[in-house]
């Protein structure tokens, strides 16, 4: 029995359509991953989570450094006070399996407020081959939610983009702007920080 042409041609056309997302979606990183190269400073957006009115604060900025470098940085949580100007108290205080508790203090408000926070820190995971996230989630603390995602992508085997996103949902009646504004200049410091931190033991290393 021949096929009837009519009944292929969906097949033909999904065939047909040009296999551009990837493509595009992988340009997009490239130019931005250049851009920040060129600028050799951090950039801060803003980016809408689910479920929630408040948008996260994000920044993100390139680092001199391979990935692995770089992710060692991520994971020293216990020292993030140390290097991270915004967050004024950083300590461990237990496991849940692979798991890391941290509890952090960051100000916000021009310091009229505090932040504090038990963040469960995920193990990094793989998001392709160039891409690891490092997601961590309240568990308890004065705030309604406080999520926090690295996100560290490979650019080249000595270049390394590093993006911080934060949501903070606070529980005092403080316009949403407001909040994203403080945690969007919190992340810039956390990926400042941890640039000059990877860096400067980067060129120890060499």
């Amino acid at each position: 029995m021949k096929p009837n042409v009519r009944s292929l041609l969906p097949l033909v056309a999904l065939l047909s359509l040009p296999l551009a997302s990837p493509s595009v979606a992988w340009a997009k990183e490239t130019a931005e991953s250049k851009r920040l190269m060129k600028l050799r400073d951090s950039e801060r957006y803003e980016v809408a989570k689910p479920k929630v009115s408040i948008k996260a604060g994000g920044a993100r900025i390139t680092v001199k450094a391979p990935r692995d470098a770089v992710e060692k940085i991520v994971l020293d949580f216990r020292h993030y006070e140390k290097f991270i100007s915004r967050f004024e108290k950083s300590k461990v205080v237990g496991r849940d399996g692979d798991k890391t508790d941290v509890y952090l203090e960051v100000p916000i408000l021009k310091g009229a407020a505090k932040i504090w926070a038990v963040v469960r820190f995920e193990p990094p995971k793989q998001l392709d081959d160039d891409t690891k996230i490092v997601v961590g989630r309240m568990v308890k603390g004065n705030v309604k939610r406080l999520d926090a995602e690295w996100r560290i992508m490979r650019i080249d085997d000595e270049n390394t983009q590093l993006n911080l996103e934060l949501l903070i949902v606070p529980t005092l009646p403080v316009p949403g702007s407001m909040v994203t504004g403080e945690v969007a200049y919190a992340a810039d410091t956390a990926v400042t920080g941890s640039r000059n931190r990877a860096e400067k033991a980067q060129s120890k290393a060499k």
